[in-house]
């Protein structure tokens, strides 16, 4: 019976301690994040002097004196590319205001710093494969031109081909 009772035990620590671990998962990490930092809560973008907050999927940065927690960035940032711009992976802060040290990271991390190569967890998406209206209306275009330009073999050139479809 004693037996039954430490096995039992045991079983319900392992339980427990399964549950802990369940709770440390602050959040996943963006496709654009630097790839093996899976436990910091926080990045600070010195490029824009931002922070972004893995466990919140926010970013905060500074408007008209106050820090504001955000899903998305500033529209003045909205063509920064998170892929390409440096990560500082802040991994010795804990709370919910990692600004609180904003004056040691706007030193210890100017904007242009670039420390140890990053890799990002994820694949930059390919802007190549999104559809495109200007693309659309230059597709419909060379359908009209080559109707219209007989002896231009310039579309020719650059499709090395016809359209099957009819």
């Amino acid at each position: 019976m004693k037996k039954l009772g430490l096995a039992l035990m045991l079983l319900m620590s392992v339980f427990a301690h399964a549950q802990v671990s369940i709770n440390l998962n602050i959040g996943t990490p963006p496709s654009w994040g630097p790839e093996g930092n899976d436990e910091s809560r926080y990045y600070y973008l010195p490029d824009i002097d931002i922070y972004y907050d893995v466990a919140q999927s926010q970013y905060i940065y500074e408007n008209s004196g106050k820090w504001v927690r955000d899903k998305r960035l500033p529209s003045r940032y909205r063509n920064y590319d998170l892929y390409d711009g440096y990560k500082v992976v802040l991994n010795d802060y804990k709370g919910d205001s990692p600004y609180s040290y904003h004056k040691k990271h706007v030193t210890n991390y100017p904007k242009g710093y670039k420390g140890k190569p990053q890799k990002t967890r994820g694949n930059k998406p390919d802007s190549k494969q999104k559809p495109n209206k200007d693309n659309a209306k230059k597709d419909n275009t060379k359908k009209g031109n080559s109707k219209n330009s007989k002896g231009n073999n310039s579309d020719k050139n650059k499709d090395h081909g016809h359209d099957d479809r009819h």
